[in-house]
C-alpha cells in the first residue's frame, strides 16, 4: 500500500500503459487494483488499512501486464476501489454516507448503492463501515469531477483510438473475487467467471474463447454467475457498433494469500498462463467483430 494524495501531490490518478504501436484491437481496463491510499481516506477511516483493502482487486493489473507485450494498452487505476468507484454510474450515491442530501440526479436507489457499493463506498467488502463519520458531498463531488470522469475519457479515448485504427474495439474489463463468499460464505468460487451482460456486451465468441483457453488450463470456469459485468461491461459494450466488453474475474485464492494480500508461489504461474489466454484471445479473427457475427448469435 501507498499513500498519497490525488488533489495535491501531482500523483497520477491513472496510468496507461502502451506498446509502442497498438497492434491488436484491444484495451485492458484494471479499474479496482489501485494501491495508492488517500491519507485523507485513512484519517476519515474506521477502518485500519489492511481492512480498507479488502474491496481491492490485488494485483490485477500486474497479473495482466502482459497486454501490452501482445499490443494493447492497458488502463489501471491507482486510487483505491475504496475511496472511489468507476465502475458504477458517475452518480450512484448512497443517502446514508453523506451529510447533505444529495442532488435530484443522483442515483440512490440502485442494487449497488443498496449495498453500500456505489461510486462512493459506504463499506468495503464483507460490509465493513468505511467512514467514522458522514463524509461531505462537496469531497465526493470532487472525487467524481476530477478522477472519475477523467478516467473514463481516458477509456473512451482508448475505444475510439482502437476503432478508429481496426474498425472495432474490445474492452477487456479485468476484476478479482474473494474465493468464497455470496450468500453461502464457505462457498467456494469459480477459478474463472466471465462476464458479457448474458451475451449483450459482446459476442459471444469473445466468452466463449476465453472459458474455452482457461478450461483448457485446467482451471474451473463459470459464464456471468455470479458476476455478469459492472457498468464499465454494461456501458462500454455495444456490439452491434462494434464496441465489444467482457469482464473476467479471477479467484483471488489462485495467487494471494487473502489474510495478508501478499503474492504466493502461485503468482508467476497465474500470469504466464493469463498471457497464453490472452494470445489466444487477441489473435481471433476480424470476422468476430461484426454486426453480422452478432445477428447470427
Amino acid at each position: 500500500m501507498q499513500r498519497c494524495e490525488f488533489d495535491n501531490d501531482g500523483y497520477p490518478a491513472f496510468q496507461i500503459y502502451a506498446p509502442a504501436e497498438q497492434r491488436v484491437p484491444y484495451v485492458f481496463n484494471s479499474p479496482h487494483s489501485g494501491r495508492c491510499y488517500p491519507q485523507s481516506l485513512l484519517n476519515a477511516s474506521r477502518l485500519s488499512p489492511q481492512d480498507l483493502r479488502r474491496s481491492e482487486d490485488v494485483f490485477v493489473d500486474e497479473l495482466f501486464a502482459s497486454a501490452v507485450e501482445l499490443g494493447a494498452p492497458v488502463l489501471a487505476a491507482q486510487f483505491p476501489r475504496a475511496w472511489l468507484d468507476v465502475n458504477r454510474e458517475p452518480y450512484e450515491l448512497d443517502p446514508k454516507l453523506f451529510k447533505e442530501p444529495l442532488p435530484a440526479h443522483a442515483n440512490s436507489r440502485s442494487m449497488r448503492v443498496a449495498g453500500g457499493l456505489g461510486t462512493v463506498p459506504r463499506l468495503v467488502a464483507e460490509n465493513f463501515e468505511i467512514y467514522a463519520e458522514k463524509p461531505s458531498l462537496d469531497d465526493a463531488m470532487w472525487r467524481i469531477e476530477n478522477i472519475y470522469r477523467p478516467y473514463h475519457e481516458a477509456l473512451r479515448k482508448l475505444m475510439a483510438q482502437s476503432t478508429v485504427s481496426f474498425g472495432h474495439a474490445v474492452l477487456v474489463d479485468c476484476h478479482s473475487m474473494p474465493s468464497s463468499g455470496g450468500r453461502n460464505e464457505n462457498q467456494t468460487r469459480p477459478d474463472i467467471i466471465v462476464g458479457d451482460r448474458y451475451g449483450t456486451s459482446c459476442n459471444g465468441d469473445i466468452s466463449r474463447e476465453i472459458l474455452k483457453r482457461f478450461s483448457e488450463l485446467g482451471y474451473s470456469t463459470s459464464r456471468n454467475k455470479p458476476y455478469a459485468g459492472g457498468f464499465i461491461t454494461e456501458h462500454y459494450g455495444r456490439p452491434l457498433k462494434g464496441l465489444h466488453a467482457v469482464q473476467i474475474e479471477i479467484n483471488r485464492g489462485l495467487y494471494v494469500n487473502e489474510a495478508t494480500l501478499e503474492p504466493t508461489e502461485k503468482f508467476a504461474d497465474l500470469a504466464a498462463d493469463i498471457r497464453t489466454v490472452l494470445s489466444h484471445l487477441v489473435s481471433l479473427p476480424d470476422s468476430t467483430f461484426g454486426a453480422a457475427s452478432i445477428a447470427a448469435e
